[in-house]
């Protein structure tokens, strides 16, 4: 299925931008500027991360990028896109991404739990790596280790909110110990990356899947704006969208609707 994410406004001059000042050949300048972006989309985090497994090409021509190859679910192809539609100087999107035949089909109970675990995997207060997700009719049960009470009730949160969830049977453990300090990824997390997995959890979370919200990223500051229903929706898209990977700061601009 082909779509079209239109990209985020970039807020920095890019090397185009400086190429055109500089007055290289109009050609250089394009090749210099597609090749940075096939570069960028390959060494995200997102794509090292989320989509490791997966086989996708990015070709940019002019700044319209068409991406190609297989990706294990339809929400890895979104995610996919996503990402390269907020790296600086891409145009267009053309996705021509393809799911595997034996991917869950949408909406069944393996669908389901594949979604539940990518959207825990976003969120950084929460062990998604060490949560079990399965479903069974559309209840979701979490197995796994939890670093306290707090985290195993906040995946249960989240779980819970995933389109398609009927109800969340929480079976986490609490360690009996705490959890040693680990490596911050936040620093090394590309703002590109940091704005696809805000949209993504956005879209994916029943609360805000609706939500007309735009997102942009500028050195893990994430700006959101839009349209909020009220006061309480324009709050959680705040909350959602501080607790991604990455985000050091969230500037909500959304107004609500009358």
């Amino acid at each position: 299925m082909k779509s079209t994410i239109a990209p985020a406004p970039s807020r920095l001059i890019g090397p185009l931008t400086i190429a055109i000042l500089l007055g290289l050949p109009p050609l250089l300048r394009a090749s210099a500027t597609d090749d940075r972006i096939e570069s960028a989309a390959q060494s995200s985090y997102v794509f090292k991360t989320f989509l490791s497994h997966d086989q996708i090409l990015a070709k940019s021509l002019d700044g319209v990028v068409t991406l190609t190859g297989m990706v294990e679910t339809q929400a890895n192809s979104q995610l996919a896109q996503a990402t390269i539609a907020s790296l600086p100087d891409v145009v267009r999107v053309d996705n021509q991404l393809r799911t595997k035949e034996d991917s869950p089909r949408e909406r069944s109970d393996g669908w389901l739990a594949i979604k539940v675990k990518s959207v825990l995997l976003f969120h950084r207060n929460v062990s998604a790596r060490e949560t079990k997700v399965s479903a069974k009719e559309g209840i979701v049960t979490l197995r796994g280790e939890a670093t306290s009470l707090a985290q195993s009730e906040l995946s249960a949160e989240y779980a819970l909110d995933v389109d398609g969830v009927k109800e969340v049977m929480n079976e986490m453990t609490i360690a009996k110990t705490p959890a040693q300090q680990g490596e911050r990824i936040d620093d090394m997390i590309d703002d590109a990356s940091i704005t696809a997995q805000v949209k993504s959890a956005l879209l994916w979370h029943l609360s805000t899947s609706s939500v007309k919200t735009n997102v942009a990223t500028q050195d893990g500051t994430v700006t959101v704006s839009g349209i909020a229903k009220n006061d309480a929706e324009r709050s959680l898209v705040t909350k959602l969208a501080t607790d991604i990977n990455g985000v050091i700061m969230v500037i909500n601009e959304m107004t609500i609707a009358p």
